[in-house]
């Protein structure tokens, strides 16, 4: 079984899958979609070629803890995964987890370009990995 994990965004959505043993995320691709439709059609043969036990989504509340316009969105995509996937959707805080991304890939010299090509799946993958890590540690 697996977890894949998701960074929601109106045109893009991040993706990372966990390994077999849930300790390790790997970011896997960043989805472009221009329709819900087409993006729920993508992220399925995730579902088909991996056994997916739930899915753990990006929630970007405001650096306060409020709700923002964008959470509010992201909630409603929730309600659209259960009900396709028919899987646990587990809210994993990402405040400032694309900043986090774009540091590193500025530190690691990559061009403007070429991070806005990964910085979803990376943020996919930290968001993930932070889920990860919390149930190893039982919290």
């Amino acid at each position: 079984m697996r977890i894949i994990g998701l960074d929601y965004g109106s045109r893009t959505c991040g993706v990372a899958l966990s390994d077999e043993t849930l300790s390790i995320a790997s970011p896997k691709e960043t989805i472009r979609y221009q329709e819900m439709d087409e993006l729920i059609e993508k992220l399925s043969v995730y579902f088909k070629e991996y056994n997916i036990e739930r899915i753990v989504l990006g929630n970007p509340i405001n650096l306060d803890g409020s709700i923002s316009t964008r959470s509010e969105e992201t909630l409603k995509f929730k309600k659209i995964l259960e009900e396709v996937f028919n899987k646990e959707v587990i809210m994993e805080d990402e405040r400032l987890t694309t900043v986090i991304v774009n540091n590193m890939l500025i530190e690691n010299g990559t061009r403007r370009e070429n991070r806005k090509k990964v910085v979803d799946k990376l943020a996919a993958s930290l968001i993930l990995e932070s889920y990860l890590d919390r149930s190893k540690n039982g919290k």
